[in-house]
């Protein structure tokens, strides 16, 4: 098995992402590491610094920008940034793991460029807006105009889907985590 490789999921919000890869990270043969995206934007329920994100202020973040800190970034919302901090892939490196990236598509795909035939970019797509609407109000995390800014996204982020290596469409979660993982196993030869 390759170690070093990198897994990017990409997905519009409320497409099931986070549960597949929390998935993947509890199979030991893959020796993956989440790579933790650093936010602009504030916690959101129980998430913690330095679990789900780094947190920081958009001061701090610019600043991490001027100071070339980020592999990559993206005002993904107005005054909302996310990125993927130089450090944080060092740090998985360092442990000889393979990294995985849970992560908006255009910094998903800006990702696959970076390391090209080492990675695999992945595309978790819900199987409609209405379904992908229905997930999102009930996870009851977003305002009504948060959830209508998500679904206006998820619109604009499907659009990217064939730009990515593989297409998971989730709407069976458990054949959707068996898909994944089928693609994963080839990726890493094991």
């Amino acid at each position: 098995m390759s170690k070093g490789k990198v897994i990017v999921f990409s997905a519009p919000s409320g497409s099931g992402k986070s549960t597949i890869v929390n998935e993947l990270l509890k199979v030991d043969s893959y020796k993956l590491e989440f790579s933790i995206s650093a936010t602009s934007r504030d916690p959101r329920g129980e998430e913690k610094n330095g679990k789900e994100y780094y947190f920081l202020t958009t001061e701090d973040f610019k600043n991490k920008i001027e100071n070339d800190e980020f592999l990559e970034w993206e005002e993904v919302y107005k005054g909302c940034y996310y990125g993927t901090l130089k450090s944080e892939i060092n740090r998985i490196i360092s442990k000889g793991h393979n990294i995985i990236f849970d992560i908006d598509v255009v910094g998903g795909l800006n990702i696959k460029k970076i390391f090209k035939k080492n990675a695999l970019a992945v595309f978790i797509q819900p199987p409609s807006i209405n379904e992908l609407e229905k997930r999102l109000t009930n996870r009851a995390t977003d305002t009504p105009e948060t959830i209508r800014k998500r679904l206006d996204k998820a619109e604009f982020e499907m659009t990217f889907a064939d730009k990515f290596d593989t297409i998971i469409i989730n709407d069976n979660l458990s054949e959707a985590i068996s898909e994944t993982k089928e693609e994963l196993t080839d990726f890493l030869d094991i």
